[in-house]
């Protein structure tokens, strides 16, 4: 189940990048083409954009995959603690490798 869930949720995403980018840009978002008049944006044919809709039906169909994506992942795991574990449940080390011996080599005359 939750593997579906991220499939999809992973198609939203790149759909949602993809339609975010089709988008024209308005160029006044960081004070670009100066004035302070709307110009078009908040035109009923700006809003009504097919693009603007789409973008709004993905952005909202991916914050509802995040949050039960969200939810499954944590119903599904126990709550446990690093700190409630037992000594004897712990690993034991591994014995020290020993090293081959390193040949000597006889200084030269």
């Amino acid at each position: 189940m939750i593997q579906v869930l991220l499939v999809v949720h992973l198609f939203l995403a790149i759909a949602l990048v993809g339609i975010v980018l089709l988008q024209r840009s308005e160029g006044g978002a960081l004070g670009m083409g100066g004035g302070s008049t709307m110009g078009g944006m908040m035109t009923t044919r700006g809003t009504a954009s097919l693009l603007t809709r789409a973008t709004a039906v993905l952005a909202a169909c991916f914050i509802a995959t995040s949050l039960a994506l969200a939810i499954l992942s944590s119903s599904n795991s126990e709550s446990t603690s690093i700190l409630d574990r037992s000594a004897t449940s712990l690993p034991k080390p591994a014995a020290p490798v020993s090293q081959p011996p390193v040949p000597t080599v006889p200084l030269g005359k």
